[in-house]
Protein backbone atom coordinates (compact mmCIF):
# COMPACT_ATOMS: atom_id res chain seq x y z
CA UNK A 1 0.00 0.00 0.00
CA UNK A 2 1.32 3.44 -0.97
CA UNK A 3 2.39 5.64 1.93
CA UNK A 4 1.00 9.17 2.10
CA UNK A 5 2.18 10.03 5.61
CA UNK A 6 5.38 11.48 7.03
CA UNK A 7 7.21 9.13 9.38
CA UNK A 8 9.89 9.81 11.98
CA UNK A 9 12.20 6.77 12.13
CA UNK A 10 14.74 6.06 14.85
CA UNK A 11 17.08 3.09 14.65
CA UNK A 12 17.16 3.26 10.86
CA UNK A 13 20.77 2.09 10.59
CA UNK A 14 20.12 -1.26 12.27
CA UNK A 15 19.44 -4.55 10.50
CA UNK A 16 15.66 -4.29 10.78
CA UNK A 17 15.53 -0.51 10.88
CA UNK A 18 17.39 -0.29 7.58
CA UNK A 19 14.76 -2.50 5.99
CA UNK A 20 12.01 -0.33 7.44
CA UNK A 21 13.67 2.74 5.93
CA UNK A 22 14.00 1.14 2.50
CA UNK A 23 10.38 -0.02 2.48
CA UNK A 24 9.05 3.34 3.66
CA UNK A 25 10.93 5.11 0.88
CA UNK A 26 9.84 2.55 -1.72
CA UNK A 27 6.22 3.37 -0.85
CA UNK A 28 6.76 7.07 -1.56
CA UNK A 29 6.35 8.39 1.95
CA UNK A 30 8.35 11.17 3.56
CA UNK A 31 10.82 9.93 6.15
CA UNK A 32 12.72 11.88 8.80
CA UNK A 33 15.46 9.66 10.25
CA UNK A 34 17.38 10.42 13.44
CA UNK A 35 20.67 8.48 13.29
CA UNK A 36 23.94 8.69 15.15
CA UNK A 37 25.99 7.93 12.02
CA UNK A 38 24.56 8.81 8.62
CA UNK A 39 27.25 6.74 6.90
CA UNK A 40 25.57 3.57 8.19
CA UNK A 41 22.33 4.19 6.31
CA UNK A 42 21.39 1.61 3.65
CA UNK A 43 23.19 2.11 0.35
CA UNK A 44 21.46 4.74 -1.77
CA UNK A 45 18.94 5.76 0.88
CA UNK A 46 20.66 9.03 1.74
CA UNK A 47 20.18 10.24 -1.86
CA UNK A 48 16.41 9.74 -1.79
CA UNK A 49 14.67 13.15 -1.96
CA UNK A 50 11.94 11.92 0.41
CA UNK A 51 14.47 11.32 3.19
CA UNK A 52 15.61 13.93 5.70
CA UNK A 53 18.54 12.77 7.82
CA UNK A 54 19.16 14.22 11.28
CA UNK A 55 22.55 13.12 12.61
CA UNK A 56 22.22 13.22 16.38
CA UNK A 57 22.11 11.18 19.58
CA UNK A 58 18.38 10.97 20.26
CA UNK A 59 18.81 10.75 24.03
CA UNK A 60 21.05 13.84 24.01
CA UNK A 61 18.55 16.05 22.15
CA UNK A 62 16.80 18.69 24.22
CA UNK A 63 13.04 18.42 24.65
CA UNK A 64 12.60 21.34 22.26
CA UNK A 65 14.84 19.80 19.60
CA UNK A 66 13.05 16.48 19.85
CA UNK A 67 9.69 18.16 19.54
CA UNK A 68 10.89 19.87 16.37
CA UNK A 69 11.78 16.50 14.87
CA UNK A 70 8.43 14.98 15.84
CA UNK A 71 6.43 17.98 14.63
CA UNK A 72 4.55 17.34 11.38
CA UNK A 73 4.98 13.55 11.54
CA UNK A 74 1.96 11.27 11.32
CA UNK A 75 3.80 8.29 12.78
CA UNK A 76 6.93 7.45 14.75
CA UNK A 77 8.69 4.11 14.28
CA UNK A 78 11.35 2.98 16.74
CA UNK A 79 13.68 0.14 15.75
CA UNK A 80 16.22 0.96 18.41
CA UNK A 81 17.98 -1.95 20.05
CA UNK A 82 21.21 -3.12 21.65
CA UNK A 83 24.18 -4.45 19.68
CA UNK A 84 24.84 -8.16 20.24
CA UNK A 85 28.22 -7.68 21.89
CA UNK A 86 29.34 -7.56 25.52
CA UNK A 87 29.56 -3.77 25.41
CA UNK A 88 26.26 -3.51 23.56
CA UNK A 89 24.44 -5.75 26.04
CA UNK A 90 25.97 -4.57 29.32
CA UNK A 91 27.29 -1.10 28.46
CA UNK A 92 25.42 2.21 28.41
CA UNK A 93 22.80 3.30 27.59
CA UNK A 94 21.12 0.38 29.34
CA UNK A 95 17.63 1.88 29.04
CA UNK A 96 17.95 3.04 25.43
CA UNK A 97 14.62 1.68 24.18
CA UNK A 98 12.56 2.62 27.22
CA UNK A 99 14.01 6.12 27.50
CA UNK A 100 13.61 6.79 23.79
CA UNK A 101 10.03 5.48 23.86
CA UNK A 102 9.09 7.71 26.76
CA UNK A 103 10.81 10.79 25.31
CA UNK A 104 9.24 10.39 21.87
CA UNK A 105 5.74 9.88 23.27
CA UNK A 106 6.19 12.85 25.62
CA UNK A 107 7.33 14.96 22.68
CA UNK A 108 4.14 14.08 20.80
CA UNK A 109 2.00 14.89 23.82
CA UNK A 110 3.75 18.25 24.30
CA UNK A 111 2.90 19.20 20.71
CA UNK A 112 -0.79 18.35 21.24
CA UNK A 113 -1.40 17.38 17.59
CA UNK A 114 -4.90 17.68 16.16
CA UNK A 115 -4.73 14.05 14.98
CA UNK A 116 -3.32 11.21 17.08
CA UNK A 117 0.21 10.16 16.14
CA UNK A 118 0.96 6.46 15.66
CA UNK A 119 3.89 5.14 17.69
CA UNK A 120 5.22 1.78 16.47
CA UNK A 121 7.83 0.00 18.56
CA UNK A 122 9.94 -2.97 17.55
CA UNK A 123 9.89 -5.22 20.59
CA UNK A 124 10.58 -8.96 21.11
CA UNK A 125 8.86 -12.22 22.07
CA UNK A 126 11.01 -12.11 25.21
CA UNK A 127 8.66 -9.35 26.35
CA UNK A 128 5.61 -10.37 28.37
CA UNK A 129 2.35 -8.68 27.56
CA UNK A 130 1.63 -6.64 30.72
CA UNK A 131 -1.01 -7.89 33.15
CA UNK A 132 -0.05 -11.57 32.48
CA UNK A 133 -2.04 -11.74 29.27
CA UNK A 134 0.35 -14.15 27.52
CA UNK A 135 -1.33 -17.36 28.60
CA UNK A 136 0.86 -19.43 26.24
CA UNK A 137 3.81 -18.76 28.55
CA UNK A 138 3.84 -21.17 31.46
CA UNK A 139 4.95 -20.50 35.03
CA UNK A 140 8.53 -21.72 34.48
CA UNK A 141 9.03 -19.72 31.30
CA UNK A 142 7.45 -16.63 32.85
CA UNK A 143 9.90 -16.97 35.74
CA UNK A 144 12.79 -17.27 33.25
CA UNK A 145 11.68 -14.10 31.48
CA UNK A 146 11.53 -12.30 34.83
CA UNK A 147 15.08 -13.42 35.60
CA UNK A 148 16.24 -12.29 32.16
CA UNK A 149 14.63 -8.90 32.74
CA UNK A 150 16.51 -8.61 35.99
CA UNK A 151 20.00 -9.58 34.86
CA UNK A 152 20.14 -8.88 31.10
CA UNK A 153 19.82 -5.12 30.45
CA UNK A 154 18.26 -5.34 26.94
CA UNK A 155 15.51 -7.68 28.17
CA UNK A 156 14.70 -5.32 31.02
CA UNK A 157 14.84 -2.35 28.66
CA UNK A 158 12.40 -3.88 26.17
CA UNK A 159 9.99 -4.89 28.93
CA UNK A 160 10.05 -1.41 30.46
CA UNK A 161 9.28 0.14 27.08
CA UNK A 162 6.26 -2.16 26.62
CA UNK A 163 5.12 -1.47 30.19
CA UNK A 164 5.31 2.27 29.55
CA UNK A 165 3.13 2.03 26.47
CA UNK A 166 0.61 -0.29 28.12
CA UNK A 167 0.36 1.34 31.55
CA UNK A 168 1.28 4.99 31.00
CA UNK A 169 0.05 5.75 27.49
CA UNK A 170 -2.74 3.18 27.52
CA UNK A 171 -5.42 3.02 24.85
CA UNK A 172 -7.21 6.32 25.44
CA UNK A 173 -4.42 8.89 25.19
CA UNK A 174 -5.56 12.02 23.38
CA UNK A 175 -2.41 12.37 21.28
CA UNK A 176 -0.61 8.99 21.01
CA UNK A 177 -1.71 5.57 19.80
CA UNK A 178 0.72 2.67 19.78
CA UNK A 179 1.56 -0.86 18.65
CA UNK A 180 4.53 -2.90 19.92
CA UNK A 181 5.59 -5.51 17.35
CA UNK A 182 7.07 -8.74 18.74
CA UNK A 183 9.07 -10.79 16.22
CA UNK A 184 10.57 -14.16 17.08
CA UNK A 185 14.09 -15.26 16.03
CA UNK A 186 15.13 -12.74 13.36
CA UNK A 187 16.36 -13.92 9.98
CA UNK A 188 17.64 -12.41 6.77
CA UNK A 189 15.54 -12.83 3.63
CA UNK A 190 12.94 -11.06 1.53
CA UNK A 191 9.32 -10.28 2.35
CA UNK A 192 7.31 -13.51 2.51
CA UNK A 193 3.93 -14.53 3.85
CA UNK A 194 3.70 -14.07 7.60
CA UNK A 195 1.11 -14.49 10.33
CA UNK A 196 0.11 -12.21 13.20
CA UNK A 197 -1.03 -13.33 16.64
CA UNK A 198 -2.27 -11.52 19.74
CA UNK A 199 -0.34 -13.86 22.02
CA UNK A 200 2.71 -16.08 21.92
CA UNK A 201 2.85 -18.95 19.46
CA UNK A 202 5.94 -20.86 20.60
CA UNK A 203 8.18 -21.13 23.63
CA UNK A 204 11.62 -19.63 24.12
CA UNK A 205 13.04 -23.17 23.95
CA UNK A 206 11.56 -23.82 20.51
CA UNK A 207 11.29 -20.44 18.79
CA UNK A 208 9.70 -19.65 15.47
CA UNK A 209 11.38 -17.45 12.85
CA UNK A 210 10.63 -13.98 11.54
CA UNK A 211 12.26 -12.35 8.53
CA UNK A 212 13.40 -8.83 9.32
CA UNK A 213 11.88 -7.81 5.99
CA UNK A 214 8.50 -9.10 7.21
CA UNK A 215 8.77 -7.02 10.38
CA UNK A 216 9.50 -3.99 8.21
CA UNK A 217 6.56 -4.76 5.93
CA UNK A 218 4.13 -5.06 8.84
CA UNK A 219 5.37 -1.80 10.38
CA UNK A 220 4.82 -0.01 7.07
CA UNK A 221 1.34 -1.53 6.81
CA UNK A 222 0.54 -0.21 10.28
CA UNK A 223 1.36 3.28 9.05
CA UNK A 224 -0.34 3.03 5.65
CA UNK A 225 -3.41 0.83 6.18
CA UNK A 226 -6.15 2.10 8.54
CA UNK A 227 -7.65 -1.39 8.92
CA UNK A 228 -4.33 -2.94 9.94
CA UNK A 229 -3.89 -0.17 12.48
CA UNK A 230 -7.41 -0.58 13.84
CA UNK A 231 -6.82 -4.32 14.25
CA UNK A 232 -3.64 -3.94 16.31
CA UNK A 233 -3.73 -0.53 17.99
CA UNK A 234 -2.89 -0.82 21.70
CA UNK A 235 -1.64 -4.41 21.33
CA UNK A 236 1.63 -6.37 21.20
CA UNK A 237 1.22 -8.60 18.11
CA UNK A 238 3.58 -11.51 17.58
CA UNK A 239 4.77 -11.80 13.97
CA UNK A 240 6.20 -15.04 12.57
CA UNK A 241 6.91 -16.42 9.12
CA UNK A 242 4.03 -18.43 7.66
Amino acid sequence: MTLQQTVLLVGGTGRTGGRVLEQLLSRGGGVRAIVRTAGKLPTGAADNPNLTVVEADLLALSDEDLQRQVSGCDAVISCLGHCLSFKGVFGPPRALVARATARLCRAVQALRPATQVKFILMSSVSVNRPSRLDTRRGTLERALVCVMSGVIPPAKDNQQAANFLHHTIGTSDEFVQWVAVRPDKLLEGDVTEYTLHEGLVSSLRAPDSTNMANVAHFMCELVADPKTWADWQGKLPVIINA
